[in-house]
């Protein structure tokens, strides 16, 4: 049968069928593509440039790209349902796959599927107990204007102790996972762990005034607005670029982080080809062309941060166990009530 007449089989059997028919053995193999995930704007376009393009290279495999944010997947995910979903493999922030997760929408990974999971540090695997690999970890350390503070920070603690700081602090708000990851280690730091949310809250509340942002901390750093926050490596290296006098620092109590965690769906269509976008994702090739483009960590131990490039990604090797385990479950489970108050510390 040619080409042309398996697409027009395929046809007429779906508009008499409609979406059962997909179960027919041999239909729904045809009509199986790979359908995989990323953020718009940059991530959009490096993706169509220079990721797909390097994975079909390699594989011969030409996937779907969808475009989105957690939320917009997990409300997509949650309409389908498990038995039909829009996704083959899906990356998000982990607070979203967390919920996710616990939902049944994802599998358990076939480590046989993914040789290069066995070469990730801990930390992209840790926190999912087998069912996803963090691809991507982005730092997030103290990054501050070095004409604007002259005491270079070397801890959270600093935010609170250094008279420099009051009224030049930036942060992000609850509605951002670093909002809720600064919440937790205050927590830690000042309570006895991260969920003494009421000592964590105490705290916030001797910061007094503070810049807020759900997403865009870098405008505020350039223009002066605010002279010091927890910030991404990868967005100070291009504050460095552009010629602003900027540095980020590992604190002495560990790191916080954007991750972006890789998930195969239940029943997502094209599976073995979703699991050979993830081991090219974790794989050294994968690695090493996100960190030259987005300047976040390998997450994979055989990629090496070129001498080059030491000083804008400056989190590798060893410096890998330096990130703080987050309870999402409970950042979840208690949203609304810690949103409230986080807005009540704060005047907002």
């Amino acid at each position: 049968m040619t080409q042309m007449n398996r697409r027009k089989l395929l046809t007429a059997l779906l508009a008499l069928g409609g979406a059962s028919v997909l179960q027919v053995p041999g239909v729904r193999a045809q009509a199986e593509k790979l359908v995989i995930t990323t953020y718009g704007g940059s991530w959009e376009k490096f993706w169509r440039d220079t990721l797909i393009p390097g994975f079909a290279g390699e594989t011969g495999i030409d996937p779907q790209l969808d475009i989105g944010l957690g939320r917009v997947y997990t409300t997509n995910l949650r309409a389908a349902g498990k038995e039909n979903p829009p996704y083959s493999c899906l990356m998000t922030n982990e607070i979203y796959s967390t919920v996710l997760r616990d939902e049944g929408y994802f599998e358990k990974l076939d480590l046989s599927m993914l040789p290069n999971y066995a070469d990730l540090y801990p930390v992209a695997t840790k926190a999912s107990d087998g069912y996803a690999a963090v691809g991507l970890i982005s730092p997030i350390g103290i990054g501050y204007r070095t004409d604007l503070i002259q005491t270079p920070p070397t801890s959270w603690k600093d935010l609170w102790e250094n008279p420099e700081v009051a009224g030049q602090l930036g942060l992000y708000n609850i509605q951002n996972s670093a909002g809720k990851m600064f919440l937790m280690l205050t927590s830690m730091i000042y309570g006895s762990g991260i969920d003494d949310l009421e000592t964590g809250f105490a705290k916030l509340a001797e910061l007094g005034q503070v810049y807020q942002t759900d997403f865009n901390m870098s405008t505020a750093l350039a223009t002066g607005e605010v002279a010091i926050a927890p910030f991404d490596f990868g967005e100070i290296a291009r504050l460095r670029a552009q010629g602003l006098p900027v540095d980020c620092i590992i604190p002495e109590e560990g790191l916080m982080m954007w991750d972006q965690t890789f998930n195969i769906c239940v029943n997502g269509a094209a599976r073995e080809d979703a699991y050979k976008y993830l081991n090219f994702v974790l794989g050294p090739v994968g690695q090493d062309l996100l960190m030259r483009e987005f300047f976040v960590s390998p997450v994979n131990r055989n990629v090496e941060v070129p001498e080059d490039l030491q000083r804008d990604v400056p989190v590798y090797g060893e410096a890998m166990a330096q990130f703080i385990d987050w309870d999402w479950k409970l950042m979840n489970d208690n949203a609304e009530e810690i949103a409230r108050r986080w807005n009540e510390t704060f005047g907002a």
